[in-house]
């Protein structure tokens, strides 16, 4: 097991624990995505239901012309949250990068992914980095002297509260460096039933996404936590724009986790995902909060979801 990998162990351990010890019910959602996980949410994108990912991947195909020419080209394009890159290619044919990096926490998913896409970019230098995106990340040497574009799609963004997500947009301005660009997916504010169901599709495969979670822990931290007597629900809080997510005790349940027993009565949930939605103003301040000034938006007739560029200007310490 290597350095990473161990600290990733630790910080997933960590934050279960803090879910079931200090009683605060709540696990971050970046612990969905081991390679079971990453997997069960490719099945997703490909619901009918869940209309993000194929809205984005239709604003990626029709505006690479635009992108060319707001980005240019002989950039290093460094994907936070890769997956499995399946929107990355039409990007790199507008871009022509000079190299891509993909950061993933799930390593062993990254490296199939990288390799897959490898296949289709014989001539381009692919460096994976299996890392937790949430905080600076050491780019390999080899992109040192590059320029770089971030890619950050499916709007990821969305699963942080607001504080995390500028933490987030200013560790990435911190791993881009100054003059950097950034090209962001963020899902928009419509309807909440449309929004609903893309969390909680009729087929149950977003109910298995979430389960997996548990099944997880039961795998890693040596649980016996008794998946069949949980279920999944995704409601949407108008108050804060999100879809939340929960597991929920259907009976009274009892379970050991890392050597330490739990109990939760029926009807106790766990909240494991938000997803916020964003008003264009919501979105261009978050990323000026984050360091980075909006450059140029994309959106679908619907606007359902935009894509935003932006870049990393030096700081100013007046008006």
């Amino acid at each position: 097991m290597d350095m990473t990998t161990s600290i990733v162990d630790n910080n997933f351990r960590k934050d279960v624990r803090r879910c079931f010890e200090q009683q605060a019910y709540a696990i971050p959602a970046r612990w969905l995505y081991d390679r079971r996980g990453s997997e069960l949410f490719e099945d997703i994108t490909e619901l009918p239901e869940y209309y993000p990912t194929r809205t984005e991947t239709k604003l990626l195909e029709d505006h690479g012309s635009d992108f060319a020419k707001a980005i240019g080209t002989g950039r290093a394009v460094i994907e936070f949250g890769s997956g499995s890159s399946v929107k990355t290619p039409h990007l790199l044919h507008a871009v022509k990068p000079a190299a891509y990096v993909p950061i993933d926490i799930s390593g062993e998913f990254l490296e199939h992914s990288a390799a897959m896409l490898q296949d289709d970019f014989p001539d381009l230098p692919v460096y994976p980095v299996e890392a937790d995106f949430m905080k600076r990340v050491e780019l390999p040497d080899a992109v040192a002297d590059l320029s770089k574009l971030g890619f950050f799609p499916g709007s990821t963004i969305g699963n942080m509260i607001a504080r995390s997500s500028v933490d987030l947009l200013r560790s990435m301005r911190e791993t881009l460096g100054i003059g950097s660009q950034l090209l962001i997916g963020m899902d928009r504010i419509k309807d909440p039933a449309i929004l609903v169901d893309a969390y909680d599709d009729s087929a149950g495969v977003t109910a298995q996404f979430s389960l997996n979670l548990l099944d997880r822990i039961n795998r890693e931290l040596d649980g016996d936590i008794p998946v069949e007597k949980f279920r999944h629900i995704a409601v949407w809080n108008d108050h804060y724009a999100r879809v939340e997510i929960y597991l929920e005790a259907q009976d009274d349940v009892t379970f050991t986790v890392d050597g330490t027993t739990h109990r939760l009565t029926g009807g106790k949930r766990i909240h494991i995902e938000n997803s916020h939605k964003f008003g264009l103003c919501d979105a261009r301040l978050m990323l000026r909060a984050g360091g980075w000034t909006p450059l140029c938006e994309w959106s679908d007739e619907q606007d359902y979801f935009t894509l935003i560029l932006a870049e990393a200007h030096p700081y100013k310490h007046a008006p």
